[in-house]
């Protein structure tokens, strides 16, 4: 089992930048993927991006690509998402969330266990 902690969210101004950081216990996070997703009021969760198990490769969706990174430190428990150049349109709550293998990566469905959540609400 793995459990998961998101950290780091706020309020931060457009063109702004915050590092959110998912914590995680259990001994299966090692060896996991590890996605971020976001959910903004009244609209779906969202893929925002993912990390193979040894931090080797990222992919991101188009939204965010070039402006997020996706990187970890498993000696640390610890998957990072940095995030440049913030819109507005970046307000949601985060959620990290684990998986097996590399496929799938956009199946909220795919993921077996789900941090809490954290904040991030960009102003204009």
């Amino acid at each position: 089992q793995v459990q998961l902690v998101e950290s780091g969210g706020g309020l931060v101004q457009a063109g702004g930048s915050l590092r959110l950081s998912c914590a995680a216990s259990g001994r299966m996070f090692s060896s996991s993927v590890v996605g971020w997703f976001r959910q903004a009021p009244g609209k779906e969760r969202e893929f925002v991006g993912a990390v193979t198990s040894s931090g080797d490769t990222t992919y991101y969706a188009d939204s965010v690509k070039g402006r997020f990174t996706i990187s970890r430190d498993n000696a640390k428990n610890t998957v990072y998402l940095e995030m440049n150049s913030l819109k507005p349109e970046d307000t949601a709550e985060y959620y990290c969330a684990t998986k097996r293998g590399w496929s799938n990566l956009v199946n909220i469905h795919m993921y077996d266990y789900w941090g809490q959540g954290t904040q991030v609400t960009v102003s204009s």
